[in-house]
Order: structure tokens, then sequence, then C-alpha cells
């Protein structure tokens, strides 16, 4: 059927509701608008579903949520894991609470136990929540920090990590093979909690979570020195960090936090910012002013599922706030876990690692080097940080110390499998006070960092493409990098491509070929001279192309400089290929 066939059949199919029909037909003429809702089903990837709310088959909406349940509960049966259960939680999104209830019921008409948060809670919570009720799987109603006409359904699997293989591909081909809406199954949801196929959790697993990240604390005795003297400004940007992240910074005893009362509040359509992105500066309006007013010496900005943190830190000297990347923080964190880890304990475990992605900074294999820890590099997606630490679990080979990626995202411990922005935020209020102790500032020691381990410079340039259009823009900018790599990006030759397609790395001199070492993924990555690189790689969660971009200096000047005439570089060159 074409998409105006499907259309009609949603308009005339009785299994769909009134208002589903009514919003139908208010763009049934549009024909540009029809075509886009029903050219094909929203693909339910390795992450799961996200796209904007909506009517249609290319829409997320309590038929599409309802399909993709199905699959997974037909795929559960088929792994033996329907007595199990599955956790589910969601955000502040519009239609999140909905889409969470819709999931539960499928399960429960499919005979699998829901355990559902009484309200919202952050993903890494959710990944807490698989683990601790040891259940199969779990699903997280989230779009993350997209924008506000976004929603998205995430899958994770029993060891809390989002689904990689083979159960990533086993639940896609089983959603996959859900054709016919009206075979999906859903109950009342008064006969499910009558049941016991619907159970509501929230205060003991947030304890038991919160718990579970107190431990990992190292120098409370800094926290205890400073707390009154330290700042704080802290925003939610409406999401669901709020009470998870003000109780933590409270039971550790800082005094000085200050919220930023408009965005404190869950709100799905984020009213005082166009985009709750920690990443973006404009989200930081509202904070900063707040910062100037209370003198605090760190912003601090969770996106709406709380996996995600951005940080902006005073420097002492001038009285400016500094916005850090991802990859700054990261370090920072990292560093100051591994570095006082080490300090405390004398030494670290001899296989100890730190995971990153592949387009992460370097910066994080200088720093494993100084302490004499293992570096090892994992695909895009917090899920395969997660991976790994089941494996050294699995085979007794290997010390998780630390993991990060470099879109604002790591994780401190092995209690949860996917980012923590929660812990994140712990963690860089113990660091920022464990260095006032010694009169330094966060800023100071990201300074430091610099000086011991070079000046890393590291950020993307993205490139948006919307519609059928854009995806075939997409997949020409890197079938054409693919088939016809360039020999110079900048000025910088190219010394080696690394294709995760094709699952090789070659040599551009001596044209030696070796494999990767990681499984496939349409990800492009090209070694240039004096340590700088370029990673390609489609969004997985938009409709983009991203280009990630590495490069070090000899100072702060020197490597923002390099890093802008790359990024131009880098533009230029897709200008050619669009």
């Amino acid at each position: 059927m074409n998409y105006k066939d499907i259309l009609n059949d949603w308009l005339t199919n009785p299994y769909f509701d009134e208002e589903t029909k009514a919003e139908l037909r208010g763009i049934a003429d549009d024909e540009k608008e029809a075509e886009d809702r029903f050219y094909k089903e929203l693909e339910f990837g390795t992450a799961g579903l996200r796209g904007v709310i909506g009517a249609g088959t290319n829409r997320m909406n309590i038929y599409t949520v309802r399909k993709a349940t199905q699959g997974l509960a037909n795929y559960i049966k088929t792994v033996g894991g329907e007595s199990r259960g599955v956790a589910i939680a969601y955000d502040s999104r519009r239609m999140s609470p909905e889409f969470a209830d819709e999931a539960a019921l499928c399960l429960a008409a499919n005979g699998i136990k829901a355990y559902v948060f009484e309200s919202l809670r952050p993903t890494p919570e959710l990944s807490y929540a698989v683990r601790k009720l040891n259940c199969i799987a779990g699903i997280n109603i989230t779009a993350s920090h997209n924008p506000a006409e976004y929603n998205g359904y995430k899958v994770y699997w029993e060891d809390g990590a989002q689904i990689t293989p083979p159960h990533d591909t086993g639940i896609m081909d089983q959603v996959k093979a859900v054709t016919d809406y009206n075979s999906m199954l859903t109950m009342n949801k008064e006969q499910a909690v009558s049941d016991g196929l619907y159970i509501t959790i929230g205060e003991e697993i947030d304890r038991s979570y919160m718990e579970e990240i107190k431990k990992l604390v190292i120098h409370q005795d800094a926290i205890d020195a400073v707390k009154d003297e330290l700042k704080i400004v802290y925003t939610p940007l409406h999401g669901t960090g709020n009470i998870p992240v003000r109780t933590i910074l409270k039971e550790l005893g800082f005094a000085n936090v200050f919220v930023v009362k408009e965005q404190e509040l869950p709100d799905g359509d984020f009213p005082t910012v166009g985009y709750p992105n920690p990443e973006a500066a404009a989200a930081y309006e509202l904070a900063l002013a707040l910062a100037e007013k209370e003198h605090a010496d760190l912003v601090l900005a969770t996106d709406p599922d709380a996996d995600r943190l951005g940080v902006y830190v005073k420097d002492a000297q001038t009285g400016e706030y500094h916005m850090l990347t991802g990859n700054m923080s990261g370090c920072l964190i990292g560093d100051y876990i591994i570095g006082q880890t080490k300090a405390v304990k004398g030494s670290l475990k001899e296989d100890g690692a730190f995971i990153r992605s592949i387009v992460t900074t370097n910066m994080a294999d200088a720093i494993a080097s100084y302490y004499g820890v293992d570096l090892i590099e994992v695909l895009t997606g917090f899920k395969f940080i997660g991976q790994k630490i089941l494996e050294f679990e699995q085979t007794g080979k290997g010390t998780y110390l630390f993991g990060m990626e470099e879109s604002y995202g790591c994780l401190p411990g092995t209690y949860a499998r996917d980012k923590d922005a929660v812990a994140a935020t712990m963690f860089l209020c113990e660091a920022a006070a464990f260095y006032k102790t010694q009169d330094k500032t966060l800023w100071d020691a990201m300074l430091d960092l610099y000086e011991r381990y070079g000046y890393y410079q590291d950020h993307v340039e993205s490139i948006t493409l919307k519609g059928i259009e854009g995806l075939e823009k997409i997949q020409t900018i890197l079938g054409t990098l693919r088939n016809d790599p360039p020999a110079a990006i900048g000025g910088y030759e190219v010394t080696a491509v690394r294709d995760y397609t094709a699952d090789t790395v070659t040599d551009t001199k001596t044209k030696e070929v070796k494999p990767t070492g990681l499984p496939k993924s349409n990800v492009l990555y090209y070694e240039l001279t004096d340590d700088a690189w370029v990673c390609v790689r489609p969004s997985g969660t938009e409709p983009k192309v991203k280009f990630y971009i590495g490069v070090k200096g000899v100072s702060m000047e020197d490597a923002d400089a390099k890093s802008k005439d790359l990024g131009n570089a880098v533009l230029k060159l897709v200008e050619q290929l669009i």
C-alpha cells in the first residue's frame, strides 16, 4: 500500500480512536505532511524509537508504542524471560505518562509483569531499577534533549544497559514482524493491577539508588570543609533531575544550592528554552543570571531525562564563567576519580580501565597513560560502555574505573549501565570542594589538565537534513566519503581511514589493512597528522550527520584556532558533497 492507502485505513479502521482520526482529517489534504506521516513505519532502531509526537505510522503515538512493545513482548517470550518482568520509567515530555502506561498494559496483556514508576524519573534510575528488580528488560519513555515536539522509547536489557547484539537485532526483527495493528494486545489498567501485572514502584528504588551513588564519594572530608562556602547554581531544564540532584547534594552537605525557579518544575513544552539541551549555550541564560547574582562557583544543568550534565565554571581571576564541553567535564571527573582513588588507596588495579567512545577526546588516552591504566575504545553509544562492564564481570578480567562519551555523559560506578547526570553532578561538586580546599577552582583544575596532558580541543559540526530528501543526502554523503576518501582535510594529511562498516583500518601510505576490532557501524574515522582526527556518523536519534573533530595545540589559543580551521574545512568539504 502507498501512504494514501495507509492513511485511509487509519481513518476508517475502527481500531483507531476518534481523537487520532480527527487529527488525521486535519492534515489529510496536505500531501507533503500526509506522506511524511505514512511513507514509512517509525523505525525501531538499535536504541528503540524516537520521533515527532502525532498520528501516523511515522510518528510517536500510542499505536507505534504498542507495536514496539508487542514486538518486545514477543522477543521476551522467545528467550523465556516473561516471568521476570519489565521496569518502565518516563520523563517530563508530552505524552510520556500515557506512553509508559500503553507499554505497561501491552506487556500485561502478554502476561508480562510491568514495574512502572509512580512519576517521572531519570534515565539512570531506570537502568538501576532493571538490575535491582532483576527484570529481563526495561523501557524508558524519553527523547533525551530533543525539541519539545519529540518523544522516544528506549529499551534496556537485563544488565541495565540499552540493548546490544544479539538482543537489539532480535527485538528489531520481532517489531518488524508485527504488521497488523489489530493483533497488538492491550488490557484494562484496573484489571492489570488486580491481576498483579501492573506494579507501581517509587520511593524504595529512589532510596536504594541514592545510597549506591553516595557509596562512591571519595572525599567527604573536603565536602565537609567547604560545604558552607561553595555556591552551586542548578537547573533541571524542566526535566527529571530536580528532585534527585537536589537530594544528593543536600544529603552530602552542600548548603548553597540555588535552583533556577523558572526551570524547576517539569514541563514538556520547555517554555523557557527552545532546545532543552545542556550542550547549548542558550539554555543557560537564566542560570548564568542567577550565578552572577549569587556569585556562584559553578553552574550545572541536566537534560530532561537527567543522563547528561552541562557545566559552567567560574574563573576566579576574571570572574568569567567558562562553559565546559562534555569532553572537558568528563575528563575533569575521570581524572579526579582515578587520581584520587589512587591517592587514597595507594594504587590502582592492574587491570583498571578507562572506557571512552571512539568520538571522545584523546585527552582520555593521555589520562589513562598517566595513571597506568588501560584505555578502551568502544562505538558511540553508552550501551557499549555498559557492554564492556558486563564483559568484565563475566570474564573476571578488567576493572571498571570510569566511562565517558563526548556528548556530556559519564558513569562513575557500576550500579547502573547508562550515563548518569545525578552521579556526575555529585562528583563534579565533590571535585569542586576538593580543589577549593587547595585554593583552586574547577577552572584552575581544567587548566592543570591542559598543562599536564596537552591542549586538546574537540567539537562537533552537525548538518541537519530533514525529511525523505534529507535522508537520501545523508546516505550520499557517507557513501561518497566511504568510496572516495579525502587524502587531506584542512591542511592535515589523512594517515589512516577507519571504516567501521567494512571493519577495516587502512594505512594510507603502506595500504596495510587491519580490522577495527569493533562491531560494524556506519561510521568513518580519519586519523590525521599532528594528533588530529575527524569522525563522520549519522545521528541515531536525529535527522543529522555529525562530524566530530579533534586537534591538539600547544596552548589554548593555538588549539582553538586549529579546531576552528579544521571545522571550517570539514564544512567546506560537506558543501561539495550535498
